[in-house]
């Protein structure tokens, strides 16, 4: 019973920060379905347009590579190859 108690109020707790998450609209483009649908899976897409600023095509496939490789994201090769291109050329310095 405790154990259920505390999960109800750690949500009525989170719930709040949630409720502040921005709506994110990313520029359209190929490849923008992959990444909404992969990368705002696990996290914020906030995160890409903090990030712009400083990654280029390189740098965002290293980034690609260590949300797979170091965070187990399950995504494809393919998925993989087209998030990178996507975020290099719509958001990559």
């Amino acid at each position: 019973m405790r154990t259920i108690a505390f999960a109800v109020i750690a949500a009525l707790v989170a719930l709040p920060a949630l409720a502040d998450e921005p709506t994110i609209k990313l520029k359209p483009g190929p490849g923008l379905d992959k990444v909404e649908g992969n990368c705002g899976a696990f996290h914020s897409l906030v995160y890409i347009q903090m990030n712009s600023p400083f990654l280029n095509a390189a740098g965002w496939n290293a980034e690609v590579t260590k949300m797979i490789k170091a965070f187990g994201a399950p995504i494809s090769d393919g998925d993989a190859k087209d998030i990178a291109a996507y975020l290099a050329a719509n958001y990559g310095t």
